[in-house]
């Protein structure tokens, strides 16, 4: 087994296998996941594959070192969605002269792409080390990298692209190995772009690189006119400007597979002249909502912003970690059926893990062997909380501190909070009020839900009486 290994094997959908990874220089591991298309804020499912490859990059910065691993995520701000967004919101500005369209395109984008950094840092994930917009992408750059005029320009120069209809479409028929990701055969595949396409095509599979935009739209000068980018052809370029032409893992959900990652790869080593894009392809499963798929007709469609902010799921909010780990709970390739049962279980889980943790003044300095070597088997993560479960129940014991510290170190790897329990000492003088009012009524369960809540908190609530009055008295104190 080569060193440069580190004992890490990753299931890769290109082979259909797992694998022992190697990087292709341990100095300097390259990793580049989709991110989001930012019209709207990002909905649960677009949570999975932040939090699924966060706890890679922070597996990868441990086995190979912080400052050896390069992690890209981009932020698609260039989408015909994204247009139709702009106008919905801000049409009647537009209408009157007040606002361009490209300015009410940046007011949607700004917001949502803010609301999506906070949304990740909520549910405990690392920033990554780039992440870049579509639309500084779209003409040559100053700085050299990487852009999609340049790639689209390659692509017709080397015959993998022609012009027709206005716009310029990749040509599937020129690469024979075409389909190789998804494993379908060319006369399957459909056109896949989000930008509609008319039948000017030379084959039904061949996919837009640029579309004409009309004055209204917004667009940039090309040789081939004033248009916008195909979905497909932003990430080759964001992922070469930053990563180079051929990079270690390339991650998304499983639904990108085809068309999205199919087109990447094809873009990427027609335009490049290589036999790979990325060595390793990881995707994560299909998310529903209580046994249904997600879907706003259903009303099960739900953002991240609601479950942290509103009480629109379970009846209540829900903190990030909780969130975090309802997710890795379930094998990242496996679909995961996401549940008000799902989160109680993970509450009362990451609970008794963090009291246990509590046990120990301090972290450990090393990481639990167990849960490493769960890890870097494919990120093992159910196998990796049965070693934290274990520990907690060690650490319960005489002379347990060292399996608390080592827990707490876990723990804190894995991007949960094991500091002191911060509590709002107004707001929860408010909630035993508040709750103290709803008994009064008999509204028993309203009151059990304040209770439970303060609980998710840290805030353990005991009930007594008044040995004067008889009345009943709430007192508290901090308890994971």
């Amino acid at each position: 087994m080569s060193d440069a290994s580190k004992g890490l094997s990753l299931y890769n959908t290109l082979t259909r296998t797992k694998e022992r990874f190697v990087p292709i220089d341990p100095r300097n591991v390259r990793m580049y996941v989709c991110g989001p298309t930012v019209y709207d804020f990002a909905h649960i499912g677009n949570a999975r594959p932040a939090i699924v490859f966060d706890v890679l990059f922070r597996l990868l910065r441990h086995l190979y070192g912080e400052s050896h691993v390069t992690y890209v995520r981009n932020i698609t701000d260039v989408d015909d969605k994204i247009n139709a967004r702009a106008l919905r919101d801000f049409g009647g500005e537009i209408a009157a002269g007040k606002l361009s369209l490209n300015d009410a395109i940046r007011k949607v984008t700004e917001k949502t792409a803010d609301q999506y950094h906070k949304d990740v840092a909520a549910l405990g994930c690392l920033q990554p080390t780039f992440e870049p917009r579509a639309t500084e992408f779209v003409a040559p750059r100053a700085d050299g990298k990487a852009d999609m005029l340049s790639l689209i320009r390659q692509l017709i120069e080397r015959g993998h692209a022609y012009v027709a209809g206005g716009e310029v479409l990749f040509d599937t028929a020129s690469m024979p190995d075409y389909g190789e990701l998804s494993k379908r055969n060319l006369d399957e595949q459909q056109a896949g772009a989000r930008i509609a396409v008319d039948a000017h095509k030379k084959n039904p599979g061949d996919f837009v690189l640029w579309k004409l935009s009309t004055p209204e739209e917004p667009g940039w000068e090309s040789p081939w006119g004033r248009g916008r980018p195909g979905w497909h052809i932003e990430c080759s370029a964001m992922s070469a400007a930053y990563l180079g032409e051929i990079f270690d893992i390339h991650g998304g959900g499983l639904d990108l597979i085809f068309p999205h990652h199919e087109n990447e790869i094809a873009q990427s080593r027609c335009a490049h002249g290589t036999k790979v894009m990325a060595n390793v392809w990881m995707h994560n499963g299909f998310l529903q909502v209580e046994g249904q798929k997600m879907s706003k007709s259903l009303g099960n469609f739900f953002s991240i912003h609601e479950l942290l902010e509103n009480e629109t799921f379970g009846g209540r909010k829900w903190p990030g970690e909780v969130l975090k780990l309802a997710m890795l709970m379930t094998h990242y390739r496996e679909p995961i059926d996401f549940s008000v049962r799902k989160l109680e279980e993970a509450e009362n889980t990451l609970r008794k893990w963090k009291r246990a943790a509590d046990l120990a003044p301090a972290a450990s300095t090393d990481l639990p062997t167990g849960v490493v070597e769960a890890l870097s088997d494919d990120l093992a993560t159910y196998a990796a909380f049965q070693g934290l479960t274990q520990l907690a129940s060690e650490a319960g014991e005489v002379g347990g501190e060292k399996a608390a510290a080592s827990l707490k170190a876990a723990l804190a790897f894995l991007g949960f909070d094991v500091g002191a329990a911060k509590v709002d000492e107004a707001a929860v003088a408010k909630a035993i009020a508040d709750r103290l009012t709803l008994i009064a009524a008999k509204n028993w369960a309203e009151a059990d839900r304040v209770r439970d809540e303060l609980l998710a908190q840290g805030v353990q609530l005991k009930d007594g009486k008044n040995p004067a009055t008889g009345e009943r008295v709430t007192t508290w104190e901090i308890k994971r």
